[in-house]
Parts: structure tokens; sequence; C-alpha cells
């Protein structure tokens, strides 16, 4: 953890769920602030900033995903997705949106807590006065290593939690393939194939912001049988 308290906003219709993850996580050194659907967490949002935003999915009015793929526009805050229904599919597109992780409900406290802890480790640390940075080009996309951060033509592409650490992931071992489940391992996923899947919805993504042509990457490629390659010029 870090020196300062984290900041998390809570999002649930349930107010039962969202007194008892308050009052949890708050004995577990964490700021929370909650919100009772997505209007409210838009006026929370408006007014503040978070390390960290759990969403439920399933609130009437507008969901958990179509608030999440609404913030991903403007803001890379890490989201965890809490969501009542078990199909891989709905947890895919939970992450197609845009989250960082989710879990399935019902749920142990203590489980959240450790996907809460290991989304904010994942999260790139600001570091100063960082000498000659290290730059991996990616045709107009420039990727620098040691302040985890991607641009294109002097303006920042966001990455998500989760995009920020698989990029230097990749970028540890360029033109070397990482196999899917080496990436599930290296993002503190548990193992499976629900998991290893979800690397290549996450992946898919990640194209989508240094590729040209997502559907046929030059530089995030696939290597049959070994898993993906980051290959820069």
């Amino acid at each position: 953890m870090t020196e300062f308290e984290p900041h998390l906003l809570i999002v649930d219709d349930d107010e039962r769920i969202r007194t008892l993850l308050q009052k949890f996580l708050s004995r577990h050194g964490f700021l929370v602030t909650s919100a009772r659907d997505a209007a409210h967490a838009r006026r929370i949002l408006a007014g503040l900033d978070f390390d960290l935003i759990v969403m439920d999915v399933m609130m009437p009015g507008e969901t958990g995903i179509a608030l999440t793929r609404s913030l991903r526009e403007t803001s890379q805050t890490p989201i965890l997705l809490l969501t009542a229904k078990g199909e891989t599919e709905d947890r895919i597109a939970g992450l197609e949106a845009g989250a960082d992780d989710y879990l399935a409900k019902p749920f142990e406290p203590k489980e959240l807590l450790l996907r809460i802890n290991a989304i904010l480790r994942r999260m790139p640390e600001t570091q100063d006065e960082l000498p000659g940075p290290k730059v991996l080009n990616l045709g107009a996309i420039r990727y620098d290593i040691e302040r985890g951060e991607l641009w294109r033509d002097g303006a920042p592409i966001r990455l998500t939690a989760t995009e920020s650490q698989l990029m230097r992931i990749f970028a540890a071992t360029p033109n070397e393939a990482v196999s899917r489940m080496k990436l599930v391992e290296d993002l503190g996923r548990d193992g499976g194939q629900a998991q290893e899947r979800a690397v290549d919805v996450q992946i898919t993504r990640l194209r989508r912001k240094i590729e040209v042509d997502p559907k046929q990457p030059r530089y995030l490629q696939t290597v049959r049988g070994a898993g993906y390659m980051l290959s820069p010029d």
C-alpha cells in the first residue's frame, strides 16, 4: 500500500452492500465514498478523483458496463466490476468496456480486498527527473519504458492499469513471445481458460490503441502456439 489512504468509490444500488463494503474497506486503510447508482456516481466524479472504482453491473438506469465504457473515454481510473452473472461472456463484456477486473457475486470480502490491492499495485508510480528515458518506437507511437507512458504525436494515450502492466511486461522482453499463461501469472490473476480469454480481450483493447489496423497487428503480434510478442521498430 502507499503512504496515503487510497480513495475508493463504491457504486451499488444495494444500500446494505454499500454499507458493508464501506465499513470493511475503511477498516483496511481505505478512504471510501459511495454512490447509489450511475447518475449519483457521475455527480461525485465531477468533483473528485479516485484511485479505484468498485462498481456493480446490474443497476437501475445506466448499467455499470455502460458507465465503465463512458468513463473510459476520459479517465484511466481503475475499475473493478461486481456482477451477479457468472457467465464468461458477461465478464468479457465488462473487460471489453474497459474494466480492469471483475468479481462475481456472492464474494468473500477478503477476495475483493486482494483484488483491489492487486490492481493498485499494477498502477504505474510517478517518477521525477528520470535520466535518459528508454523509448520504444511503434510507428507514430512512442512508449517511454521508465515512465510507463504511451504517446502519439506529443499527446498521451490513456492506458488502464491492466493495459499499462501489459506494456511493461512486453517492453521488458521486446521481440520475445510471452505465453498467455505467463501473462495471467504476471497480471496477478488466478489461472484457467477464462483468465486466458480475459487476457485476449485486454490484448485486443491494447491493439486498438497502438496499431494502425488492430485486425492486422504490426507491433503487438500473435505468435502461434507461443503467445504474444511486442515487436517495436
